[in-house]
């Protein structure tokens, strides 16, 4: 018995170092919990809403993104990826556990364009939110892009803007507009992180914020306690045309989306970041994005991670031990991933529940635990979404370890309206900020950024049928995002003789990961880390392989024997 327990292990040892063990045969998660559902969204309309107008309310083009979780409430940001999004960012309570609530239009339906023409952008009105984040004074930032049905027409209706919203009152306290200078062409600021690691105490104005720019690719750093904007930007934040073509389950779908997703450690003070379309991880400190905008021909200090076994974008960080948590979109599974050694395991993998999580984040109120948003976002996006199924999800993952517990899908459901109810919230801290300006003025690559007061629009208004929108104009980003134009294969590229400039960021430092690697997931529930919970250790050295693709005269595929990428890098 012994003997064959032996040669189990060292059988599953080796299919994890050679790579054809597969997680698809591994079972389903049991402590991921379904915290909401729905099969389509659908809001709390009022009464005169024209619900029977397809681009005010199309529940087939409506889908989550973004997620925020404060003691009693969930906010989920629902962009305007399409048209037909009535409300872009909502609430809906904590209390029920996988239930399928309406949608409460947040902070209410006067924050909301979709169907108006009676708003100015200097309004406090929401135009289109992907994602949105609490900081430790129980305020919202809101982070409003600006752009409506960015899939369809791509139609830059406002400026993009921030609206900070105290959640002890549910009005906003603070704006901040970003000025032209910041911008580019088709910007489009899809995410955002909050750096509190050098605020004083109690004054949540004295922060740092760094912002995702996905189709101008770049990074917004926002200094709050100077009121300064600048823009910093590196080729790890394009997208990789080798990994347009994303593939979950039976569907497969092109998405060229640069830097997306982020995650901020604040023991380490490392921005994680990634694009869509690539299968790597990158990090920069904090230090090097408050250094200010890059002197002329300064290239940003980014580090390469390592590499995933493919494409994602949720991002957060384990409030247990610090490791960075994603969500490979193929293998359809949540994972945490240490980068001080490389080891990657799976945290829960659900075929169905897990198919697009697109945001991930944790709360003060539920240490050791993790909310993530998942939608069928490739069919929304290939026009085959079946109604008969869940297409949204809000899933709660307790984490194993001396913060959290395990908790079996069999067991009772968890009153969550329970949890922290006690809560003070801090108390409403907010300070107004010394350095309000009448205009937006420029200094250098510096902005600063204007600021208004809290206001609310005018009520109340009208809707408007404007009628079938024509979506015959559309410009290279969104035509190459319909499918229309697809990229080059590696091998038809002039520069795929060379290693890639991404993959020798680190060159010095000796810290490469191959692809191919495989999770496991962890066969003990008792250890109190992540980093005590992999199976397997997967080598990770300062020399990997590198294959090169030839083509001999007659067009024929040739495979080199493999060689050092450093010996590559050197010839």
């Amino acid at each position: 018995m012994k003997r064959f327990i032996t040669a189990a292990k060292l059988l599953i040892f080796t299919a994890a170092i050679t790579g054809w063990w597969s997680i698809d045969v591994v079972a389903e998660s049991s402590t991921l919990q379904t915290a909401k559902q729905w099969k389509l969204f659908t809001y709390n309309f009022l009464p005169h809403a024209p619900i029977h107008d397809l681009n005010f309310y199309n529940p087939s083009n409506v889908l989550a993104t973004g997620i925020a979780v404060s003691h009693d409430r969930i906010f989920i940001a629902t962009p305007k990826l399409f048209s037909g999004v009535s409300s872009t960012i909502n609430v809906v309570s904590k209390a029920e556990f996988g239930d399928s609530p309406v949608l409460q239009a947040y902070p209410d339906w006067t924050f909301s364009t979709t169907g108006r023409t009676d708003f100015n952008c200097s309004d406090l009105v929401l135009v289109s939110v992907y994602r949105m984040r609490i900081d430790s004074c129980n305020r919202l930032w809101l982070l409003d892009a600006g752009v409506s049905r960015s899939l369809e027409d791509y139609e830059i209706t406002c400026p993009p803007k921030i609206l900070i919203v105290d959640l002890n009152t549910d009005q906003v306290v603070r704006r901040v507009d970003f000025p032209k200078e910041i911008l580019r062409g088709e910007s489009l600021f899809t995410n955002l992180v909050i750096d509190e690691t050098t605020s004083k105490l109690g004054n949540c104005d004295d922060v740092f914020a760094y912002i995702s720019d996905t189709v101008e690719p770049g990074i917004i750093v926002y200094d709050s306690g100077r009121d300064v904007t600048w823009r910093v930007s590196h080729p790890a934040m394009y997208p990789d045309p080798d990994f347009a073509q994303s593939e979950i389950l039976n569907d497969r779908f092109i998405l060229m989306d640069g830097v997306v997703g982020l995650a901020f450690d604040p023991k380490l003070g490392v921005l994680y970041f990634q694009p869509l379309a690539t299968d790597r991880l990158f990090s920069v400190t904090k230090e090097v994005l408050r250094a200010g905008p890059l002197a002329q021909n300064e290239i940003l200090k980014v580090k390469l991670v390592g590499k995933k076994s493919s494409q994602g974008i949720g991002l957060t960080i384990s409030p247990i031990d610090g490791s960075v948590l994603f969500s490979p979109l193929t293998e359809t599974a949540i994972a945490a991933w240490t980068p001080s050694n490389n080891n990657q395991i799976v945290l829960a993998h659900d075929r169905d529940r897990l198919q697009f999580v697109a945001d991930m984040t944790t709360t003060p109120h539920e240490p050791g635990v993790v909310y993530a948003v998942s939608s069928k976002f490739h069919r929304f996006f290939l026009k085959n979404l079946n109604h008969n199924e869940i297409n949204n999800r809000i899933l709660r993952l307790p984490l194993i370890g001396e913060y959290g517990t395990t908790h079996s899908s069999s067991a009772p459901t968890i009153a969550l309206q329970t949890i922290n109810k006690a809560s003070n919230y801090y108390g409403s801290p907010y300070k107004t900020n010394a350095l309000h300006k009448t205009n937006v003025v420029s200094f250098g690559n510096y902005v600063y950024n204007g600021l208004q007061g809290p206001t609310k629009s005018q009520t109340p208004y009208n809707y408007e049928t404007v009628g079938l929108i024509n979506f015959s104009a559309r410009n290279p980003f969104t035509a190459l995002n319909a499918g229309e134009n697809f990229p080059p294969r590696k091998e038809q590229r002039s520069n795929d003789l060379r290693p890639s400039y991404l993959d020798s960021l680190n060159s010095s430092e000796g810290v490469l990961a191959g692809r191919g690697l495989r999770y496991l997931l962890p066969t003990t529930t008792s250890p109190a880390t992540h980093s005590s919970l992999h199976t397997s250790v997967l080598p990770f050295g300062s020399d990997y392989t590198l294959r090169r693709h030839l083509r001999n005269t007659e067009g024929q595929l040739v495979t080199e024997k493999a060689e050092s990428s450093t010996a590559a890098i050197k010839g």
